[in-house]
């Protein structure tokens, strides 16, 4: 796949030059966190890449493609935010290209995140192994930060599941052993399987925003929190509900219209003009900076943003470098108790 070299260079600094300083500011008095209790440092916001190389459901290729991808990875490094999360599956491997062919040409100092899914025509434990190598192949590395489960539904066990991840991790292959989409129990039951193996769970990935509060009802929140679990937040923006960008009248195109379509758009507009005038208080943040702050603000929650180019890498990275006052975190709360 081409890569824009020119465009790389002019806006890629790392390692060559210092980030400049108004990057250096953006995430200033910000604290890295660790993925579970692992050794994995890492700024408490990455980056989603379901986007990257996606035509059905996100539309790659029409309305932005791999320059606006290069530019989004180049803006969120340079900021600080290293962590990027893509799966297998995901454009059917070109997520995972595209990401190996940008660490490979920028050697960024990039944290890796991938999943294997548990496929139902996937019947042995041979196939996890095999699916690492491929992941491992795609992203040009030999080793991967954090390997996770993509679902619980498998006609695998997880303890099965997590006896290969830690064969993953003995090998050399896998850094650290996430898991996406589990319930409560279900982490439990990662967690015992992989501490028999000396192997910590790192974390567990879900659909967690203002507008998806499931994580709080269903103990998954506060089962992550006490086995020091890092919960990561992903869809933080709610499908892009919470950007400001959609109303009533003004619905996204394409599979998310849908989405909207079964949402109360009026009660998210109240919820969006409450982040906004909260975001004027802190110089002009966006609606969407608000939302992801305030999922920082539960603490032991990583949101993260999808990136398809270099507005919204620009945007996420904004989410850094401030913190709501407990206050606003409370007035957040209760303009989206509606939606717990």
């Amino acid at each position: 796949m081409f890569l824009f070299f020119g465009d790389l260079w002019y806006y890629f600094r790392w390692p060559n030059a210092k980030r400049s300083e108004e990057d250096a500011r953006m995430t200033m008095g910000t604290e890295r966190i660790a993925l579970g209790n692992t050794d994995i440092q890492v700024l408490p916001l990455g980056v989603g890449t379901w986007a990257w190389g996606d035509r059905g459901y996100w539309g790659y290729g029409k309305s932005y493609g791999e320059q606006d991808i290069t530019e989004a990875f180049v803006v969120s490094v340079n900021k600080g935010i290293t962590l990027f999360d893509t799966a297998e599956i995901y454009g059917g491997g070109t997520s995972e290209r595209l990401l190996g062919n940008l660490i490979r040409q920028t050697k960024a100092p990039v944290v890796i995140a991938t999943k294997f899914s548990p496929l139902p025509w996937r019947l042995t434990l041979g196939s996890l192994p095999q699916a690492l190598d491929a992941s491992l192949s795609r992203l040009g590395v030999e080793t991967i930060d954090l390997y996770q489960i993509h679902h619980p539904y498998s006609i695998l066990s997880i303890e099965a599941l997590m006896d290969a991840l830690a064969d993953a991790v003995a090998d050399g292959k896998v850094r650290a052993v996430g898991v996406s989409n589990y319930g409560a129990e279900h982490i439990r039951r990662a967690h015992a399987a992989l501490a028999k193996r000396g192997v910590p769970l790192a974390s567990n990935q879900v659909n967690y925003s203002l507008l998806k509060r499931t994580p709080e009802k269903n103990g998954v929140l506060d089962t992550c929190r006490e086995l020091g679990v890092t919960l990561i937040a992903y869809s933080p923006l709610a499908g892009g509900l919470l950007t400001g960008k959609y109303t009533a009248r003004q619905r996204p195109s394409g599979p998310r219209f849908f989405l909207s379509a079964m949402t109360r758009m009026e009660c998210i507009e109240r919820v969006v003009d409450t982040l906004r005038q909260i975001g004027q208080d802190h110089g002009g943040k966006t609606p969407s900076q608000v939302a992801m702050n305030w999922l920082i603000a539960q603490g032991n929650v990583l949101p993260i943003p999808g990136a398809k180019n270099r507005k919204q890498a620009t945007d996420n990275a904004g989410v850094l470098g401030w913190a709501l006052t407990p206050a606003q975190v409370e007035a957040i709360d209760e303009a989206t108790r509606s939606w717990r």
